[in-house]
Protein backbone atom coordinates (compact mmCIF):
# COMPACT_ATOMS: atom_id res chain seq x y z
CA UNK A 1 0.00 0.00 0.00
CA UNK A 2 1.69 2.97 -1.29
CA UNK A 3 4.85 1.22 -1.24
CA UNK A 4 6.53 3.13 -4.60
CA UNK A 5 5.85 6.52 -3.64
CA UNK A 6 7.07 6.58 -0.51
CA UNK A 7 10.12 5.14 -1.94
CA UNK A 8 10.45 7.05 -4.52
CA UNK A 9 10.21 10.43 -2.03
CA UNK A 10 12.95 9.04 -0.70
CA UNK A 11 15.17 8.20 -3.61
CA UNK A 12 14.94 11.88 -5.04
CA UNK A 13 18.21 13.05 -3.45
CA UNK A 14 20.12 9.87 -5.17
CA UNK A 15 17.57 11.00 -8.62
CA UNK A 16 19.07 15.03 -8.37
CA UNK A 17 22.15 13.41 -7.92
CA UNK A 18 22.36 11.18 -11.01
CA UNK A 19 20.35 14.25 -13.07
CA UNK A 20 23.26 16.73 -11.85
CA UNK A 21 26.05 14.10 -13.12
CA UNK A 22 24.31 13.50 -16.75
CA UNK A 23 24.40 17.32 -17.28
CA UNK A 24 28.16 17.68 -16.20
CA UNK A 25 28.68 14.90 -18.13
CA UNK A 26 26.90 16.30 -21.30
CA UNK A 27 29.17 19.35 -20.63
CA UNK A 28 32.27 17.55 -20.49
CA UNK A 29 31.58 15.58 -23.62
CA UNK A 30 31.17 18.91 -25.50
CA UNK A 31 34.50 20.11 -24.36
CA UNK A 32 36.03 16.82 -24.98
CA UNK A 33 35.21 16.88 -28.97
CA UNK A 34 36.35 20.19 -29.18
CA UNK A 35 39.66 19.29 -27.50
CA UNK A 36 39.73 16.14 -29.63
CA UNK A 37 38.66 18.15 -33.12
CA UNK A 38 41.77 20.36 -31.94
CA UNK A 39 43.68 17.62 -31.48
CA UNK A 40 43.72 16.05 -34.40
CA UNK A 41 44.07 18.70 -36.48
CA UNK A 42 47.66 19.44 -34.07
CA UNK A 43 47.97 16.21 -34.87
CA UNK A 44 47.28 16.62 -39.02
CA UNK A 45 49.56 19.38 -39.48
CA UNK A 46 52.46 18.00 -37.56
CA UNK A 47 52.55 15.01 -39.49
CA UNK A 48 52.73 16.80 -42.70
CA UNK A 49 55.57 18.43 -41.24
CA UNK A 50 56.97 15.47 -40.48
CA UNK A 51 56.46 13.92 -43.74
CA UNK A 52 57.98 17.04 -45.39
CA UNK A 53 61.03 16.60 -42.86
CA UNK A 54 61.72 12.90 -43.67
CA UNK A 55 61.78 13.07 -47.42
CA UNK A 56 64.55 15.80 -46.84
CA UNK A 57 66.46 13.90 -44.74
CA UNK A 58 66.03 10.61 -47.04
CA UNK A 59 67.71 12.30 -50.16
CA UNK A 60 69.99 14.11 -47.88
CA UNK A 61 71.17 10.87 -46.74
CA UNK A 62 71.12 9.59 -50.57
CA UNK A 63 73.13 11.93 -52.01
CA UNK A 64 75.56 11.59 -49.83
CA UNK A 65 75.83 7.96 -49.84
CA UNK A 66 75.13 7.62 -46.06
CA UNK A 67 74.00 3.78 -46.41
CA UNK A 68 70.91 1.56 -45.83
CA UNK A 69 71.83 1.39 -42.33
CA UNK A 70 71.52 4.98 -41.66
CA UNK A 71 68.26 5.45 -43.44
CA UNK A 72 66.75 2.39 -41.45
CA UNK A 73 67.24 4.29 -38.26
CA UNK A 74 65.87 7.19 -39.33
CA UNK A 75 62.87 5.54 -40.16
CA UNK A 76 62.70 3.52 -36.81
CA UNK A 77 63.33 7.29 -34.97
CA UNK A 78 60.34 8.49 -37.01
CA UNK A 79 57.75 5.59 -36.06
CA UNK A 80 58.40 5.90 -32.87
CA UNK A 81 55.44 5.59 -30.04
CA UNK A 82 54.86 9.42 -30.05
CA UNK A 83 56.88 10.45 -32.94
CA UNK A 84 54.79 13.87 -33.09
CA UNK A 85 55.28 14.84 -28.94
CA UNK A 86 51.21 15.42 -28.97
CA UNK A 87 51.02 12.74 -26.15
CA UNK A 88 47.63 10.40 -26.31
CA UNK A 89 45.32 13.30 -26.67
CA UNK A 90 42.46 14.16 -24.36
CA UNK A 91 40.34 11.15 -22.56
CA UNK A 92 36.91 10.94 -23.65
CA UNK A 93 34.75 11.57 -19.75
CA UNK A 94 33.32 8.42 -18.27
CA UNK A 95 29.57 9.14 -16.93
CA UNK A 96 29.14 9.27 -13.50
CA UNK A 97 26.75 6.94 -12.34
CA UNK A 98 24.35 6.04 -9.05
CA UNK A 99 21.91 3.77 -9.71
CA UNK A 100 20.39 1.58 -12.55
CA UNK A 101 17.20 -0.57 -12.84
CA UNK A 102 17.76 -3.20 -15.36
CA UNK A 103 20.71 -4.55 -16.55
CA UNK A 104 22.78 -7.73 -17.32
CA UNK A 105 25.23 -8.87 -14.51
CA UNK A 106 28.24 -8.29 -17.15
CA UNK A 107 26.70 -4.71 -18.25
CA UNK A 108 26.69 -3.87 -14.22
CA UNK A 109 30.43 -5.34 -14.11
CA UNK A 110 31.25 -2.91 -16.84
CA UNK A 111 29.55 -0.13 -15.23
CA UNK A 112 31.63 -0.41 -11.54
CA UNK A 113 34.58 -0.29 -13.47
CA UNK A 114 33.91 3.67 -14.18
CA UNK A 115 32.20 3.81 -10.94
CA UNK A 116 34.37 2.09 -8.38
CA UNK A 117 32.24 3.74 -5.12
CA UNK A 118 29.55 1.25 -6.18
CA UNK A 119 26.11 1.27 -7.83
CA UNK A 120 22.41 0.88 -6.22
CA UNK A 121 20.11 -1.59 -8.97
CA UNK A 122 16.81 0.18 -7.97
CA UNK A 123 13.64 -2.28 -8.73
CA UNK A 124 10.31 -1.01 -8.08
CA UNK A 125 8.92 -4.95 -8.13
CA UNK A 126 11.81 -6.60 -5.88
CA UNK A 127 10.58 -10.21 -6.18
CA UNK A 128 10.92 -10.19 -9.91
CA UNK A 129 14.84 -9.76 -9.62
CA UNK A 130 14.64 -12.24 -6.98
CA UNK A 131 13.02 -14.98 -8.99
CA UNK A 132 15.38 -13.98 -12.12
CA UNK A 133 17.91 -14.76 -10.42
CA UNK A 134 16.66 -18.23 -9.17
CA UNK A 135 16.70 -19.36 -12.73
CA UNK A 136 19.29 -22.12 -13.12
CA UNK A 137 21.27 -19.75 -16.32
CA UNK A 138 21.27 -16.88 -13.92
CA UNK A 139 23.34 -18.83 -11.71
CA UNK A 140 26.72 -16.68 -12.55
CA UNK A 141 24.78 -14.05 -12.57
CA UNK A 142 23.41 -14.63 -8.67
CA UNK A 143 26.93 -15.22 -7.56
CA UNK A 144 28.11 -12.04 -9.45
CA UNK A 145 25.25 -10.07 -6.82
CA UNK A 146 26.06 -12.28 -3.74
CA UNK A 147 29.87 -10.98 -4.18
CA UNK A 148 28.97 -6.99 -4.30
CA UNK A 149 27.30 -7.56 -1.02
CA UNK A 150 30.79 -7.05 0.93
CA UNK A 151 31.66 -4.15 -1.33
CA UNK A 152 35.29 -5.50 -0.69
CA UNK A 153 36.26 -8.60 -3.23
CA UNK A 154 37.58 -8.36 -6.56
CA UNK A 155 35.80 -9.82 -9.89
CA UNK A 156 37.00 -10.20 -13.07
CA UNK A 157 35.45 -10.76 -16.34
CA UNK A 158 37.35 -12.60 -19.45
CA UNK A 159 34.41 -12.87 -22.48
CA UNK A 160 35.45 -12.77 -26.10
CA UNK A 161 33.52 -10.39 -26.68
CA UNK A 162 33.57 -7.91 -24.14
CA UNK A 163 37.52 -8.95 -23.44
CA UNK A 164 38.70 -8.53 -20.07
CA UNK A 165 37.61 -6.71 -17.23
CA UNK A 166 38.75 -6.37 -14.06
CA UNK A 167 36.40 -4.81 -11.34
CA UNK A 168 38.95 -3.92 -8.06
CA UNK A 169 36.12 -3.93 -4.82
CA UNK A 170 32.60 -5.10 -6.31
CA UNK A 171 30.36 -2.76 -4.21
CA UNK A 172 26.33 -3.40 -5.36
CA UNK A 173 23.10 -2.26 -3.56
CA UNK A 174 19.48 -3.62 -3.62
CA UNK A 175 16.59 -1.96 -3.10
CA UNK A 176 12.72 -2.58 -3.83
CA UNK A 177 9.51 -3.13 -2.56
CA UNK A 178 7.36 -6.16 -3.00
CA UNK A 179 3.31 -7.15 -1.60
CA UNK A 180 3.64 -9.04 1.28
CA UNK A 181 2.47 -12.29 -0.01
CA UNK A 182 4.61 -12.38 -2.49
CA UNK A 183 7.75 -12.05 -0.32
CA UNK A 184 6.15 -14.51 1.79
CA UNK A 185 5.88 -17.22 -1.01
CA UNK A 186 9.59 -16.27 -1.63
CA UNK A 187 10.52 -16.55 1.57
CA UNK A 188 8.86 -20.13 2.24
CA UNK A 189 10.59 -21.17 -1.27
CA UNK A 190 14.01 -20.31 -0.64
CA UNK A 191 14.27 -21.96 2.53
CA UNK A 192 11.84 -24.60 2.22
CA UNK A 193 12.95 -28.03 4.06
CA UNK A 194 15.08 -25.60 6.75
CA UNK A 195 18.11 -25.80 4.52
CA UNK A 196 18.04 -22.24 4.92
CA UNK A 197 18.79 -20.89 1.36
CA UNK A 198 21.91 -20.26 -0.14
CA UNK A 199 22.40 -16.59 1.81
CA UNK A 200 21.24 -14.43 -1.30
CA UNK A 201 17.78 -13.03 0.49
CA UNK A 202 19.80 -13.03 3.88
CA UNK A 203 22.15 -10.54 2.21
CA UNK A 204 18.88 -8.05 2.71
CA UNK A 205 19.48 -6.43 5.99
CA UNK A 206 17.19 -3.70 5.89
CA UNK A 207 13.77 -5.81 5.31
CA UNK A 208 10.86 -3.67 6.69
CA UNK A 209 7.27 -4.89 7.24
CA UNK A 210 5.18 -2.20 8.07
CA UNK A 211 2.08 -2.30 9.59
CA UNK A 212 -1.02 -0.70 8.40
CA UNK A 213 -2.62 1.38 10.12
CA UNK A 214 -6.07 0.27 11.87
CA UNK A 215 -7.98 3.40 10.23
CA UNK A 216 -7.05 5.99 7.76
CA UNK A 217 -6.69 9.25 8.63
CA UNK A 218 -5.83 12.55 6.20
CA UNK A 219 -2.60 14.35 6.96
CA UNK A 220 -1.89 17.34 5.00
CA UNK A 221 0.76 19.08 6.58
CA UNK A 222 4.16 20.85 4.94
CA UNK A 223 7.09 18.85 4.38
CA UNK A 224 9.92 19.98 6.81
CA UNK A 225 12.18 21.48 4.76
CA UNK A 226 15.25 22.15 7.06
CA UNK A 227 15.18 18.09 7.75
CA UNK A 228 15.29 17.57 4.33
CA UNK A 229 17.49 20.03 3.19
CA UNK A 230 19.80 18.80 5.58
CA UNK A 231 19.44 15.16 4.33
CA UNK A 232 19.92 16.24 0.64
CA UNK A 233 23.24 17.68 1.60
CA UNK A 234 24.48 14.63 3.30
CA UNK A 235 23.50 13.06 0.13
CA UNK A 236 25.79 15.69 -1.81
CA UNK A 237 28.68 15.07 0.17
CA UNK A 238 29.09 12.11 0.58
CA UNK A 239 28.87 11.60 -3.17
CA UNK A 240 32.30 13.57 -3.71
CA UNK A 241 33.60 11.01 -1.24
CA UNK A 242 36.39 9.19 -3.47
CA UNK A 243 39.86 7.41 -1.72
CA UNK A 244 42.09 10.60 -1.30
CA UNK A 245 39.07 12.05 0.36
CA UNK A 246 38.51 9.26 2.76
CA UNK A 247 42.27 9.05 3.51
CA UNK A 248 42.02 12.43 4.43
CA UNK A 249 39.00 11.82 6.63
CA UNK A 250 41.07 9.79 8.72
CA UNK A 251 40.20 6.68 6.95
CA UNK A 252 43.94 3.67 6.67
CA UNK A 253 44.64 1.45 3.73
CA UNK A 254 47.30 -0.84 3.89
CA UNK A 255 49.51 -2.13 0.70
CA UNK A 256 47.28 -5.43 0.45
CA UNK A 257 43.69 -3.63 1.04
CA UNK A 258 41.02 -3.60 -1.42
CA UNK A 259 39.41 -0.18 0.30
CA UNK A 260 40.23 2.70 2.59
CA UNK A 261 38.66 1.30 6.31
CA UNK A 262 37.59 4.09 9.45
CA UNK A 263 38.46 1.94 12.76
CA UNK A 264 36.59 2.28 15.63
CA UNK A 265 36.99 4.38 18.90
CA UNK A 266 38.24 2.45 22.16
CA UNK A 267 34.83 2.93 23.69
CA UNK A 268 32.92 1.91 20.96
CA UNK A 269 34.82 -1.14 19.42
CA UNK A 270 34.25 -2.13 23.75
CA UNK A 271 30.54 -2.07 23.23
CA UNK A 272 30.64 -3.42 19.79
CA UNK A 273 32.62 -6.67 21.14
CA UNK A 274 29.74 -7.06 24.02
CA UNK A 275 27.52 -7.17 21.00
CA UNK A 276 28.92 -9.14 18.57
CA UNK A 277 29.50 -11.68 21.90
CA UNK A 278 25.88 -11.79 22.59
CA UNK A 279 25.55 -11.95 18.46
CA UNK A 280 27.44 -15.06 18.51
CA UNK A 281 26.04 -17.25 21.65
CA UNK A 282 22.66 -16.74 20.02
CA UNK A 283 24.11 -17.96 16.48
CA UNK A 284 25.46 -20.85 18.38
CA UNK A 285 22.34 -21.82 20.34
CA UNK A 286 20.50 -24.14 17.77
CA UNK A 287 17.76 -22.04 18.85
CA UNK A 288 17.49 -20.18 15.52
CA UNK A 289 15.70 -21.63 12.33
CA UNK A 290 18.74 -21.68 9.41
CA UNK A 291 17.52 -19.01 7.21
CA UNK A 292 17.11 -16.72 10.14
CA UNK A 293 20.28 -17.52 12.22
CA UNK A 294 22.02 -17.08 8.39
CA UNK A 295 20.02 -13.77 7.99
CA UNK A 296 21.09 -12.32 11.61
CA UNK A 297 24.57 -13.69 10.87
CA UNK A 298 24.71 -10.85 8.43
CA UNK A 299 24.65 -8.21 10.93
CA UNK A 300 28.28 -8.91 12.03
CA UNK A 301 28.88 -6.28 8.31
CA UNK A 302 25.38 -4.24 9.07
CA UNK A 303 25.86 -3.13 11.91
CA UNK A 304 29.58 -1.43 11.40
CA UNK A 305 28.57 -0.73 8.19
CA UNK A 306 25.63 1.52 9.83
CA UNK A 307 27.55 2.75 11.94
CA UNK A 308 29.93 3.91 9.62
CA UNK A 309 26.80 5.67 8.00
CA UNK A 310 26.47 7.39 10.72
CA UNK A 311 29.76 9.19 11.57
CA UNK A 312 29.98 10.30 8.22
CA UNK A 313 26.78 11.72 7.68
CA UNK A 314 27.76 13.88 10.79
CA UNK A 315 30.55 15.29 9.61
CA UNK A 316 32.77 12.98 11.80
CA UNK A 317 36.68 12.37 11.22
CA UNK A 318 38.79 9.88 12.34
CA UNK A 319 37.81 6.83 14.58
CA UNK A 320 33.95 6.48 14.71
CA UNK A 321 32.29 7.47 17.79
CA UNK A 322 30.85 5.47 20.10
CA UNK A 323 27.77 7.48 19.69
CA UNK A 324 27.52 6.33 15.72
CA UNK A 325 27.87 2.86 17.36
CA UNK A 326 24.84 3.02 19.16
CA UNK A 327 22.67 4.65 16.65
CA UNK A 328 23.17 1.57 14.58
CA UNK A 329 23.15 -1.09 17.66
CA UNK A 330 19.59 0.64 18.23
CA UNK A 331 18.57 0.78 14.15
CA UNK A 332 19.96 -2.98 14.17
CA UNK A 333 17.14 -3.77 16.99
CA UNK A 334 14.40 -2.30 14.91
CA UNK A 335 15.51 -4.40 11.91
CA UNK A 336 15.44 -7.95 13.61
CA UNK A 337 12.31 -7.47 15.03
CA UNK A 338 11.07 -7.12 11.29
CA UNK A 339 13.38 -9.44 9.70
CA UNK A 340 11.47 -12.13 12.41
CA UNK A 341 8.26 -10.76 10.82
CA UNK A 342 9.50 -11.57 7.43
CA UNK A 343 10.92 -14.77 7.95
CA UNK A 344 8.34 -16.05 10.12
CA UNK A 345 5.71 -15.14 7.07
CA UNK A 346 7.22 -17.91 5.09
CA UNK A 347 4.98 -20.04 6.41
CA UNK A 348 1.89 -17.98 5.74
CA UNK A 349 0.96 -19.18 2.10
CA UNK A 350 1.54 -22.96 3.51
CA UNK A 351 -0.87 -21.59 6.34
CA UNK A 352 -3.48 -20.02 4.46
CA UNK A 353 -3.26 -23.11 2.04
CA UNK A 354 -3.99 -25.27 4.59
CA UNK A 355 -7.10 -23.68 6.15
CA UNK A 356 -8.62 -23.12 2.55
CA UNK A 357 -8.13 -26.74 2.00
CA UNK A 358 -10.02 -28.06 5.29
CA UNK A 359 -12.45 -25.02 5.00
CA UNK A 360 -13.28 -26.92 1.20
CA UNK A 361 -13.16 -30.65 3.12
CA UNK A 362 -16.09 -29.31 6.11
CA UNK A 363 -18.54 -28.15 3.49
CA UNK A 364 -18.13 -30.90 1.64
CA UNK A 365 -16.35 -29.75 -2.25
CA UNK A 366 -13.69 -32.42 -1.06
CA UNK A 367 -15.14 -35.89 -0.02
CA UNK A 368 -12.80 -38.97 0.73
CA UNK A 369 -10.06 -40.00 -1.43
CA UNK A 370 -9.34 -36.58 -3.47
CA UNK A 371 -6.18 -35.24 -4.58
CA UNK A 372 -3.67 -32.65 -5.04
CA UNK A 373 -5.42 -32.09 -8.90
CA UNK A 374 -8.89 -32.30 -7.42
CA UNK A 375 -7.94 -28.95 -4.94
CA UNK A 376 -5.70 -26.85 -7.83
CA UNK A 377 -8.00 -27.40 -10.55
CA UNK A 378 -11.34 -25.30 -8.75
CA UNK A 379 -9.37 -22.43 -8.56
CA UNK A 380 -9.94 -22.05 -5.35
CA UNK A 381 -8.58 -18.58 -3.30
CA UNK A 382 -5.23 -19.53 -1.98
CA UNK A 383 -5.21 -23.00 -3.64
CA UNK A 384 -4.01 -21.48 -7.45
CA UNK A 385 -0.59 -22.56 -7.02
CA UNK A 386 0.44 -26.37 -7.25
CA UNK A 387 3.27 -25.12 -4.85
CA UNK A 388 0.45 -23.58 -2.23
CA UNK A 389 -1.58 -26.86 -3.13
CA UNK A 390 1.39 -29.51 -1.69
CA UNK A 391 2.41 -26.91 1.14
CA UNK A 392 -1.18 -27.03 2.32
CA UNK A 393 -1.72 -30.88 2.01
CA UNK A 394 1.55 -31.71 3.90
CA UNK A 395 0.62 -29.29 6.82
CA UNK A 396 -2.88 -31.16 6.85
CA UNK A 397 -0.94 -34.38 6.84
CA UNK A 398 1.42 -33.33 9.63
CA UNK A 399 -1.37 -32.10 11.87
CA UNK A 400 -3.31 -35.19 11.21
CA UNK A 401 -6.25 -33.72 9.70
CA UNK A 402 -5.26 -35.70 6.38
CA UNK A 403 -3.67 -39.15 5.94
CA UNK A 404 -2.25 -39.94 2.33
CA UNK A 405 -3.16 -43.22 0.42
CA UNK A 406 -0.27 -45.45 -0.61
CA UNK A 407 0.77 -44.60 -4.68
CA UNK A 408 -1.78 -46.26 -6.63
CA UNK A 409 -2.50 -46.07 -10.65
CA UNK A 410 -5.54 -44.91 -12.02
CA UNK A 411 -8.26 -47.52 -13.85
CA UNK A 412 -6.09 -47.20 -17.27
CA UNK A 413 -2.83 -47.44 -15.37
CA UNK A 414 -0.62 -44.52 -16.09
CA UNK A 415 1.52 -41.93 -13.21
CA UNK A 416 0.78 -43.11 -10.00
CA UNK A 417 -1.02 -40.56 -7.15
CA UNK A 418 -1.98 -39.91 -4.14
CA UNK A 419 -5.14 -39.51 -2.37
CA UNK A 420 -5.95 -38.23 0.70
CA UNK A 421 -8.35 -39.48 3.63
CA UNK A 422 -9.67 -37.22 6.15
CA UNK A 423 -9.64 -37.94 9.83
CA UNK A 424 -13.43 -37.05 11.17
CA UNK A 425 -12.25 -34.60 13.37
CA UNK A 426 -11.53 -32.82 10.52
CA UNK A 427 -15.30 -32.33 9.95
CA UNK A 428 -16.12 -29.94 13.07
Amino acid sequence: MLKSPAMMEALKPLHHLEAEAAKAHTEALVDYRAALAEFKLHKSVKESILKEELKKKVAEKIVSLGGVSSLKDMIKDAQKEDPLGLGAGPEEPKPVRYRTNDSSYEALGALLVSNPAGLLVERDELVSLLKHLDREEQSVARGFYMTGWSGMHPYTFDRITRGHIHIEAVCIGVLGNTQPARIAEYIHRANYGGAGGDGLIQRFNLLVWPDAPADWKDVDEYPNREAREKAWEVYQRLSKIDESAALKLGAEKGPYDKVPALRFDEAAQGDFRNWRTDLERRLHSGDLSPAFEGHLAKYRKLVPTLALMNHLADRGEGLISQRSLLKALATAYYLESHARRVYGSGHEAELAAAKAILKHIRNGDLTEGFTARDVHQRGWAHLTEREHVGWGLSLLVDLDYLAPSALSAGVEGGRPKVTYLVNPRSLT
